[in-house]
């Protein structure tokens, strides 16, 4: 066991210009960090089983849920619960550093909106 930070974990990029890191990755649980520039959002979606919590790090963040905005600043956190359509969007000037929570894990349970 050693500690976890965005130096040692797992990296990966989404989005148009996002990072994410894995802080704790197992079969129960994800913990990820998130980096969002200014202008960036993902597609609004919902999962089947996860249930995720975003708390915010750094910057502004803000989270759709069903349509209903909710801006989220530092030391603020929403719970999005399963079949929830969602979405995160960074509408301010500067980037946005945030956790994301997801029991069971989020992987493979996405399920994008349809028009």
């Amino acid at each position: 066991m050693k500690p976890v930070s965005t130096a040692n974990a797992e990296h990966y990029l989404w989005g148009e210009r996002c990072d994410g890191w894995y802080l704790v990755r197992t079969a129960e649980l994800n913990i990820i960090e998130e980096k969002m520039p200014s202008g960036t959002c993902e597609t609004r979606h919902s999962h089947l089983r996860a249930r995720q919590f975003f708390y915010v790090l750094e910057g502004e963040l803000t989270l759709e849920v069903e349509r209903e905005e909710f801006v989220l600043r530092v030391s603020e956190g929403i719970e999005v619960a399963p079949g929830k359509l969602h979405q995160v969007l960074n509408r301010s000037a500067e980037s946005t550093r945030f956790l994301v929570t997801s029991q069971p894990p989020s992987y493979g349970d996405r399920v994008e909106q349809v028009s």
